[in-house]
This record gives structure tokens, C-alpha cells and sequence, in this order.
């Protein structure tokens, strides 16, 4: 339900499901693939407000379907390939990384803001519905694939990084952006699920359960977070995940001989 409130507000609620699911003693590698599975309920509603930017941007769509899905079962693949022990104990370099990624995405947004087109597309001015063009399709897809490979590994901080390499490639409208974005991690998210589910990764109940939470989180809880306020539930998001990253590094390093 936090998570749900957060992602409402602020994004990051991963850093705080993924290592909720790790306490409860599952390991590491059906913890993250339970995490990915109870989380995409949740990208297909936020999917949903976007529908209007995405379907102008039937170009774009087509360009980076394809590595988002190529990258996305290529990473799952190789997270179900990784010993547990082994993903054990580079979970909190992950954590860390996410948490990193986090933390530069209010500096990334205030240095794209001044460039970034806030109006949404209208359907009365044919110029403004004309698709901008990235400064070159191959970088933005051999980008898009390597995301794409680190969702399905992990996920955290994918969104943060497909809004910096769209910014920077060119794109300017900020809602086409979010809503080519949200699409990319449903697909990287969805097709990783898919071979999670078919490996028998996931804990059923703990996914139900989450879905369920970050729904109620997101609908209810939403206002709670509002109040506290945008900086400092990322503030909190922040701090959590450094001293999750920390502790679990501490941890290894009391376990060796």
C-alpha cells in the first residue's frame, strides 16, 4: 500500500516491495520475479492516462517495441540463469544503483524542463501532432535494448533512465515521453513475467497481495503522500533505499569468513 501511494507521487515504490519481499525469507531471484509480476497491473492502469500521446506516436512505438521485448526476456533469462546465491549477493549493488538512479532523476527533470514541451498534443493543430525525431534511431535502440536487458534483470530505476536517453535524444514532449515510456516498461515487464510465470518463479499469494496493496496504495493513499509532500516522500524513498543497500552489504560482509 506505501509502495502504491509513493508510485502515485513520486515513483520508487519498487525499493520498497522488492525488499519487503526479501524479509519475508524468499530468495532473491523469486522475490524480484514476484515483485515484477505484482507490479504490472499496476503499469497497465497508469498506461491508461497516456493513451492519447501514445497513439500519436505510432513511429516511435514501432522503433522500440522490438528491443524492449528482445532486451526484456534476454534479461529474465539471464536472471533465472544467476545462481541465487550469486544474485544474492549483487542484490545491493542493484538496490544501490536504483536508489542512485533515483536520486539524479529531480536534477535530470529540472535540466530537461526548460526544453520540454508541457502542452499535450491537439487534435486542431496538425504541426503540433507531427512526431518529433529522435537525433538518431540507432542510439535510442541499442539504448532501449540495454534498458530493456536490466528490467528484466531487475527492473528498479528503468523509467529514470528511458526519460533521460528520450530527452536526450531529442524528444521534447514531456507526455509522449511518459507515455512511450510507461508503454516500453509494460512490455519489458510483461514479457519477463511471462517467462517468470512459465518457470515457476512467483509466490502467488505474496503477488496477489501486493497487487492488491499497491492498488489500494495508489487510489487511497495517494492523498496521504500529497500532503507530506512530493520532495520529501522521495527524501524517504532515498533513504530507505541507501540503508537497505547498506545494511545488506553489511550483512554480507559479516557472513564472510
Amino acid at each position: 500500500m506505501i509502495a502504491g501511494a509513493v508510485n502515485s507521487v513520486a515513483g520508487g515504490g519498487t525499493l520498497i516491495t522488492f525488499p519487503a519481499l526479501l524479509a519475508t525469507g524468499i530468495n532473491p531471484v523469486m522475490a524480484n520475479a514476484t515483485n515484477a509480476v505484482a507490479l504490472w497491473p499496476g503499469q497497465v492502469s497508469s498506461l491508461w492516462g497516456y493513451r492519447r500521446e501514445i497513439g500519436a506516436s505510432r513511429s516511435a512505438i514501432l522503433r522500440l517495441a522490438l528491443p524492449s521485448l528482445l532486451g526484456g526476456i534476454l534479461g529474465a533469462w539471464l536472471l533465472l540463469s544467476t545462481d541465487p546465491k550469486t544474485f544474492e549477493r549483487i542484490v545491493p549493488f542493484l538496490i544501490l544503483l536504483a536508489t542512485l538512479l533515483f536520486t539524479v532523476q529531480e536534477p535530470l527533470a529540472r535540466m530537461q524542463r526548460g526544453t520540454l514541451q508541457p502542452q499535450p498534443e491537439t487534435a486542431e493543430s496538425p504541426a503540433a501532432a507531427k512526431e518529433e525525431e529522435p537525433r538518431s534511431w540507432l542510439a535510442i535502440t541499442g539504448f532501449q535494448f540495454a534498458v530493456a536487458i536490466y528490467g528484466g534483470y531487475f527492473g528498479a530505476g528503468i523509467g529514470i533512465l528511458m526519460l533521460a536517453a528520450l530527452g536526450f535524444m531529442g524528444f521534447r514532449n514531456i507526455h509522449r515521453m511518459n507515455g512511450l515510456k510507461n508503454l516500453n516498461a509494460l512490455l519489458i515487464n510483461g514479457i519477463a513475467s511471462i517467462l517468470f510465470i512459465a518457470r515457476g518463479q512467483i509466490y502467488w499469494q505474496e503477488a496477489g497481495i501486493m497487487a492488491i496493496g499497491s492498488m489500494i496504495g495508489g487510489y487511497s493513499g495517494a492523498g496521504v503522500a500529497r500532503r507530506i509532500g512530493q520532495r520529501n516522500v522521495r527524501r524517504l524513498i532515498i533513504a530507505i533505499g541507501f540503508v537497505i543497500a547498506l545494511s545488506l552489504l553489511a550483512k554480507q560482509m559479516g557472513h564472510r569468513p
